[in-house]
């Protein structure tokens, strides 16, 4: 194995360093939550189309007889199911950029792993490095770094000149001394002379070869680096989630509250506060926290002078939060209905019978009614459920006096409507004419007669009246939403 690869960035201080929270520390998923979370990211066809391009376009690149067996492998587990024809979606023709992209390849993902391992060794370098400015292992760098910021705090125009002094010292300066190098020690000289032609050949980077130590430190700098995302992402998740998802309305209410009064305030005299001196604060409050002396002296005086004020803001803000931010509001009430339908038994003079309680009236024009359809309901009055989200917020049903109005509201036509008595309201014997009719494609007669109950006029074959009733809104604590959550 290789010690290092030549003119190839790869770090090889000390490791990227993992981080670690006391309370939670390194996450360790479930594993049956990793396969849950993998089967829904995961679709069946576009994973089968993705593994069909890849084995398709690099079917001439030398994979190893291993992978593509594997490949065929997968082509033939998945089963086949072509996205864009059961959403009949056109073909993405925007651009010929996106056409011929690989699709998903184990092959292809195992050699683009290796090429990207190879080449990634840069960015690892830039962590080290920063890391070392900002933890004070040089404090002459460090005091440089800080007047930099101080002086582009000061004065925010000098933040485009920047990134070209950094080409200047950090890409060009470097190249021109690899070509130009100094003499060697054992040469007396009393100056560095860099006239003269070239003395060595120009660098150029190189990506780091497999199976060397380089590589293999790349490797470890990357499974670092994944931990160190994932410990923080689930850390910032467990800071900001709580005071922001509303899972505790009141907390969340005072973080609202505070949001838009700080905007409304910004957006109004944003131009009047010191941004430059802020900045500037900032920029040295963070470098210099990174100093160890000082994190020694914040770990130190943390339990006797920072921890009792912060138990002292949390329990003022709880108490400004419970005196001021009012949330007992009554849940939201709507009226629901349901209609009773009773079907007569023999001919137009026979005796009515209970048939069903429906949401709908099953008036003789219903579209329903006219293509020849069942009602659908329930056969009892307890089968009647709340819709869903919502609970019962009277004790039983109320038959609904208005009949007269529900009727010309919903434009019922070929009923008899009772306006006093049980509030029945009855399908004529033209009605089921007009059903006919309306079956044809006639033209059907409009309007609807008024009865008391107590004549005897032939009538239709269905009757229904509705009763109402008053729901309310079903509250849903935080703690029962995010466990429904996590069960789904």
């Amino acid at each position: 194995m290789d010690e290092y690869t030549a003119d190839a960035f790869v770090n090889r201080d000390e490791p990227v360093p993992t981080l670690t929270f006391t309370s939670t520390g390194s996450p360790s998923p479930d594993p049956e939550s990793k396969r849950s979370k993998l089967k829904e990211s995961l679709s069946q066809s576009k994973l089968k189309e993705k593994i069909q391009d890849g084995a398709a376009s690099r079917s001439e690149t030398g994979f190893s007889l291993q992978d593509r067996l594997l490949t065929k492998l997968l082509q033939q587990v998945i089963p086949t199911e072509n996205i864009e024809e059961v959403l009949d979606l056109p073909p993405d023709k925007r651009s010929s950029k996106y056409i011929g992209r690989p699709g998903f390849s184990i092959p292809l993902m195992t050699n683009n792993f290796r090429r990207f391992n190879s080449r990634i060794g840069i960015v690892f370098v830039f962590q080290t490095r920063l890391i070392r400015l900002l933890t004070w292992r040089d404090p002459t760098h460090t005091l440089s770094l800080l007047a930099v910021c101080t002086f582009i705090c000061l004065d925010p125009y000098l933040l485009a000149v920047l990134p070209l002094a950094a080409a200047l010292l950090f890409v060009m300066v470097p190249a021109y001394l690899v070509r130009h190098p100094a003499p060697p020690p054992t040469i007396h000289h009393s100056a560095y002379s860099l006239n003269g032609p070239p003395l060595a050949p120009a660098r150029t980077i190189r990506p780091a070869a497999e199976m060397s130590k380089d590589f293999f430190r790349n490797m470890r700098d990357l499974q670092n680096s994944m931990d160190d995302f994932s410990t923080l992402h689930d850390g910032v998740l467990k800071i900001i989630t709580p005071p922001t998802n509303f899972s505790n309305e009141a907390l969340s209410s005072a973080v609202f509250l505070f949001l838009f009064v700080s905007t409304c305030v910004l957006f109004i005299a944003s131009h009047l506060l010191p941004w430059r001196f802020f900045s500037l604060l900032f920029c040295w409050a963070s470098i210099s926290l990174g100093h160890p002396s000082l994190q020694q002296f914040l770990v130190n005086n943390h339990a006797d002078h920072i921890r009792p004020h912060e138990r002292s803001a949390k329990s003022w803000l709880d108490a400004w939060i419970a005196r001021d931010i009012i949330l007992d509001e009554p849940p939201e009430s709507r009226e629901v209905e349901t209609f009773e339908l009773q079907r007569r038994k023999g001919g137009s003079r026979g005796e009515w019978e209970s048939w069903l309680f429906s949401p709908n009236p099953y008036d003789p024009l219903s579209p329903q009614r006219i293509a020849g359809q069942r009602p659908k309901g329930t056969r009892f009055f307890e089968d009647v459920c709340a819709p869903k989200g919502w609970e019962w917020g009277d004790k039983k049903w109320v038959l609904d006096l208005g009949s007269r109005e529900w009727v010309e509201e919903r434009i019922v036509q070929g009923v008899e409507v009772e306006v006093e008595g049980e509030r029945w309201i009855t399908d004529l014997v033209e009605a089921e004419e007009s059903v006919s009719a309306a079956k044809k494609g006639k033209k059907v007669g409009s309007g609807w007669e008024e009865g008391n109950g107590n004549e005897q006029v032939p009538s239709g074959q269905w009757r229904r009246r509705r009763w109402i009733r008053m729901v309310r809104r079903k509250g849903v604590s935080g703690n029962d939403y995010s466990s429904s959550s996590r069960s789904n």
